[in-house]
């Protein structure tokens, strides 16, 4: 959510902040601004898409900028609440991501010393208090204030008497700079508005600040003193973001899956390499997330449980910091597609407070969360830009896989043997997800009589109750139908009241030892004169016969089932949303990077 560019060279500004707001749309917003600095410094901001701030645009000439798009926190959604903010003198403007927790005391400080404000927000706090600290040295003004804010910043400034310049620092929401072959300097919230001039990143760390020059820039921390960080490969390119095609994000990136599942299990899945993902002295796993990948860590349970005979445990991680325990004793999984999430990096640091190894299972290269744990699994699922997560989510289970596979040998709870054969069906995931997305016609059939519902529900058991979950998370994110998933044993406990002929019901039903409960489960609901859809086996004659229509997956061992069975659900979600005329790739309220608690 939010989102920062920033430009310094010798091309116009305005149209390269304007295209590089534009790569970060997926991160959810509600209004969004630019400030130009040429012979003078200009503002022009919107609520509202990227369209209307254009449609808004006069002429801005010069060559450093700031753009930035918001995700209201303090203050409603509003043309004055919308990023840059100026100071008094109007030669200052800054963009700010995050929240600062103690902005009332700093703003009641500063309007006693004559500071004048003009929004709801907490972010205007922070350009007042750099005009106060600044006597020329802007970077040394940005760093007075900042070690007197409370909370968490992605902070960019600008200033007209400093042309050619741009000071930027964070604590705990991403910012990452780089400089282009002819000397332009760039930064960003994340890489994908700067592939057009750098494949080499700097991703700055918590307390880090930033002076931004042409062709250099130099890395302190708050007190001045020059740090290093390293420099990072992306070798995603442009093309990789954009929609191919497709009509949305989100369908190019459920289509994008057999080959990302291939991506992540590359140099990976012989045994020796498998050997280097295996933690060491593991007991017990303790599994952190948030969201999507919460289902997967409820889906990595039971694959961990299964396949390396280790207890493990999953929990949200926005809650995991408020449990009273004292000291941790089972390795922290942290999953994460950004990197980014705060919920989840707090989690992390909260675990190696309590003394324990953490693991973190990410698609982002130099993320926050790979330097916060001790080890990291990425998922190389490529740049995902819709908003509700697809591709990164089944490599994330890929990954679980992948872990299991490593634990189990070194425990030995896999034979040689059985993970031999187990990394021969891994192998044909790619396959046989594409055989699901061969089935997108029928899938948009089954989508035509449950996208004028006002409430879907999804039932599973086992590693497939989680599948459940996911299935309607998906469902509600875009398509705004309330859905909830359930184990299936559980309908008749309470849920099953609500079941009626308007109410579908999606049932996942595989060959596992739990088919024969799950068909009583159906006859249950069918009863009540529910519609039932079931994803199941295309040659389950049984089901057939209880079922309105059978969404069919491919035969799996019962441990895969899941990534075939989601990739039906992404694109059943998908074609409901569209026939509702959605907005798919931007649900509304939403964002693709949570960096605020």
């Amino acid at each position: 959510m939010c989102g920062i560019v920033g430009y310094i060279g010798r091309q116009d500004a305005l149209p390269i902040l304007i295209e590089g707001l534009k790569h970060l749309e997926y991160r959810g917003y509600d209004s969004a601004g630019v400030a130009i600095l040429g012979k003078d410094l200009q503002i022009q901001k919107s609520q509202g898409h990227i369209a209307a701030l254009e449609a808004k645009l006069v002429q801005m000439d010069g060559t450093t900028g700031l753009a930035h798009t918001r995700w209201a926190t303090h203050g409603r959604p509003s043309d004055l609440n919308a990023h840059p903010f100026t100071d008094c003198s109007g030669a200052m403007a800054i963009v700010h991501n995050g929240i600062i927790e103690n902005f009332q005391a700093l703003k009641e400080d500063l309007l006693a010393k004559g500071h004048t404000f003009v929004s709801e927000t907490d972010t205007e706090t922070l350009v007042h208090l750099f005009e106060e600290h600044y006597k020329g040295d802007l970077a040394e003004a940005v760093r007075a204030g900042l070690k007197k804010v409370v909370g968490s910043y992605a902070v960019a400034v600008i200033h007209r008497d400093h042309p050619g310049m741009l000071v930027a620092a964070r604590n705990e929401n991403p910012l990452v700079v780089g400089v282009s072959a002819d000397g332009e300097g760039v930064m960003a919230s994340d890489v994908t508005p700067l592939l057009d001039f750098t494949h080499e990143f700097t991703f700055l760390e918590d307390g880090d600040l930033v002076v931004l020059r042409e062709g250099e820039f130099q890395l302190m921390d708050l007190d001045g003193e020059p740090v290093e960080r390293p420099v990072h490969v992306v070798d995603w390119n442009l093309e990789d973001a954009q929609k191919g095609g497709f009509e949305h994000f989100m369908l190019k990136e459920i289509f994008e899956q057999p080959q990302a599942i291939l991506d992540s299990m590359m140099g990976r899945i012989v045994e020796e390499d498998l050997t280097a993902l295996a933690p060491p002295d593991v007991d017990k796993i303790k599994i952190i997330a948030c969201g999507t990948s919460y289902h997967a860590g409820l889906i990595g349970k039971y694959i961990l449980e299964s396949l390396a005979g280790l207890d493990t445990t999953v929990e949200m991680a926005s809650e995991y910091r408020y449990s009273n325990l004292a000291k941790e004793s089972a390795l922290v999984v942290a999953i994460t597609q950004s990197g980014e999430t705060i919920d989840t990096i707090s989690a992390v640091r909260e675990a190696k407070r309590r003394g324990t190894s953490t693991l973190a299972i990410t698609n982002v290269v130099g993320s926050t969360i790979t330097r916060e744990a001790d080890q990291t699994i990425y998922t190389r699922a490529g740049p995902e830009i819709g908003v509700a997560a697809t591709k990164t989510f089944i490599t994330q289970l890929i990954a679980i896989y992948l872990l299991a596979f490593a634990l189990g040998a070194k425990r030995r709870t896999i034979g040689a043997e059985h993970l031999r054969v187990l990394r021969e069906e891994l192998r044909r995931l790619p396959s046989q997800v594409q055989q699901v997305l061969n089935n997108r016609d029928l899938i948009k059939g089954v989508a035509e009589p449950i996208h004028e519902a006002h409430d879907v529900y999804f039932i599973g058991r086992n590693i497939n109750y989680p599948s459940a979950l996911e299935g309607a998370l998906k469902l509600k994110e875009i398509s705004y139908i309330h859905a909830e998933g359930y184990p299936a044993g559980e309908m008749k406990h309470g849920p099953i009241a609500l079941v009626g002929e308007d109410t579908p019901i999606i049932a996942i039903v595989v060959d596992d030892p739990v088919r024969p409960k799950m068909l009583s489960n159906i006859m249950e609901v069918s009863a009540r004169d529910a519609p039932v859809f079931a994803v199941g086996l295309e040659d389950d004659v049984e089901l057939a016969k209880l079922v309105d229509v059978v969404i069919p997956v491919p035969r799996t061992n019962p441990i895969f089932s899941p990534v075939v069975v989601l990739v039906s659900l992404q694109l059943l979600a998908y074609f409901v949303a569209h026939m509702r005329k959605c907005s798919i790739d931007k649900p509304r309220n939403l964002a693709k990077s949570v960096t605020v608690e």
